[in-house]
Parts: C-alpha cells; structure tokens; sequence
C-alpha cells in the first residue's frame, strides 16, 4: 500500500475518532461534555457537531480574548507538547482539512501545480493570519465587558465552516434563519479553497493555516524530524521532484513547510535521507546488540 494511501487511512481514522458524537449531527447540537475541555493536537473545529475535543487555535483565541486571561499555560503547553514531539507531521498525518485537501487533489484530469505562482513570498501569509487575526485582534479588539471574539474562527477558517457552519446550519431551523453576510463570506473562502485544492496541494496548508505556522517553527527541533547524509546523496533531486510543498529536501530537509507526507524518503534510493525517530530505534537496537556480545 503506498504511504499516501496510508495517511488518506490515518487521517481518516483520526477524524472519525475525535468527531464521533454522532447524536450531534442529527440534532445540529455541539457535544459540550468535559472531554471539551482537551485540546486536540490537529485543527478540529469546537463547533463541528460531532466534535468531542477542543480546536488548539479556537482555544488560544478564547484565552487571548478573555477579560479574565491573557495567556493560557495550558494551550500553550499542549501546542508546544505537541509541536516538539510532532511538528508539521501533525499537519501531514492528522488534519482533517488536510484529508480533504488530499483528497481533491487526487481528483483526475486537471492539470496539477505543486504551488501558487509567488509561493516564495505568499507562504508567509500563514504567519501574518497567526499574528493579526489568532492573536493580535482578540486582544486588542474587545466590546464593553472587555471580551474579543476568535476572529480566525469567525471570518477565516475553512475548516470550520466545512466540519462546524454547514452541518450546524443544515440541521438547526434556528441557525438557518440567523444566516448572514458572514456565513456567506465564509462559505465563498471554503469554496475558494475547495476549487483551488483540486489544482494546488495543499493551498490552506501552504499559506493560510496559523497551526500548520506554529508546527513549522519546530520542525527543526521536532522528535520526528528529518536527517541527509551528504556522503550518500548523488544530488539526484529525486526528494524535490516528489515533494508536493515544494520543498528542496535536499538543502533543507526540515523546512517549516514540510509536513513529513514521507514520500521524500521512499523515493531516496541511496538511503540518505532518514527519519530521526528510525535512527533512534537502529541505534537502540545496535546498543542492545553490543550489550549482548559482552
């Protein structure tokens, strides 16, 4: 089974099991049991009516904006928890927007691009959604009880209008009624981005994700993270040619766009590139050798 294959299984089953509240779904009501209060590692929208978990991104929006908060330990320890053990191999392995952006791209007869034309510049547009709308505007823009909104969740995010909004609407006469410009402003960003997944991989992932931002600035650092002997490598570009990121595995092997899809080191056919985390367990296995022969 190829690895792509694979994650489109494991994102799958991921999604399944973090929005499993099926009652949710037919009574267009959000589950609000303690499990909420657990962030999950990947972009899970709170309001998607099957959620059992807690969106990282909409809760470090809530604290930011809080009268009472400024900052949260906790959300913030569990984004770094997670950004030092995964990095972007969340991104690549648990999303579910990611899932269905992999999923359109592999939709056939469309000619395909790894990348929008200005993707040098445009992929640092994740990093200003991340400071102005996740953290900037809940702080600074608040009403008169001094509380400010999630203004990524509100006016932004794909995903949740995708998992949270429509489902929501469908099944709530309430919600149908109280439909304005917002949700039709959203609802044209997540078709902007649907259409343009099935051209571009990733395009959300690529240049407006604040989460996907955060995880990339650990991947150097990160557990899971990626090694190049140059004594092995022929320079072939094998691993730039199959990256769809658009990535030079080659130079930059932990670059803040990779999201360890894996394809990259199943093409290396000199080995030099390998996982950190298969290396850890090839050396534990040598010690563990060694330690026999003694």
């Amino acid at each position: 089974m190829k690895k792509d294959t694979i994650r489109l299984i494991v994102q799958a089953a991921s999604f399944a099991l973090t929005n499993g509240y099926l009652k949710g779904f037919a009574s267009g009501k959000i589950f609000k049991g303690d499990s909420k209060k657990i962030c999950l590692p990947g972009l899970n929208c709170y309001s998607c009516p099957g959620a059992l978990f807690s969106c990282p991104i909409g809760a470090l929006q809530a604290v930011l904006g809080d009268s009472r908060y400024k900052i949260s330990l906790y959300v913030l320890g569990v984004i770094g928890l997670f950004g030092v053990i995964f990095g972007r191999f969340i991104c690549g392995w648990m999303c579910p927007f990611g899932l269905i952006q992999d999923l359109l791209y592999r939709i056939p007869f469309v000619k395909k691009l790894k990348s929008l034309p200005g993707h040098k510049v445009l992929k640092y547009l994740k990093y200003i959604i991340l400071i102005v709308f996740v953290i900037a505007l809940p702080i600074a823009v608040v009403n008169v009880t001094g509380i400010g909104q999630p203004w990524f969740c509100e006016y932004i995010c794909p995903s949740g209008t995708l998992f949270g909004g429509i489902p929501l609407v469908i099944s709530n006469k309430i919600l149908q009624d109280a439909i304005g410009w917002r949700f039709f402003m959203k609802i044209s960003i997540l078709v902007i981005i649907l259409m343009a997944s099935i051209i571009i991989y990733r395009p959300f992932c690529k240049y407006l994700c604040p989460l996907g931002a955060i995880y990339g600035l650990f991947n150097k650092v990160s557990f899971i993270r990626y090694n190049i002997n140059t004594d092995k490598c022929t320079d072939c570009r094998a691993c730039v040619k199959v990256c769809k990121m658009d990535v030079n595995v080659r130079k930059n092997p932990n670059s803040t766009e990779c999201i360890r899809c894996g394809n990259c080191l199943d093409v290396c056919k000199n080995e030099a590139l390998t996982i950190n985390i298969k290396e850890m367990v090839k050396k534990r296995k040598n010690e563990e050798n060694s330690d026999n022969l003694k």
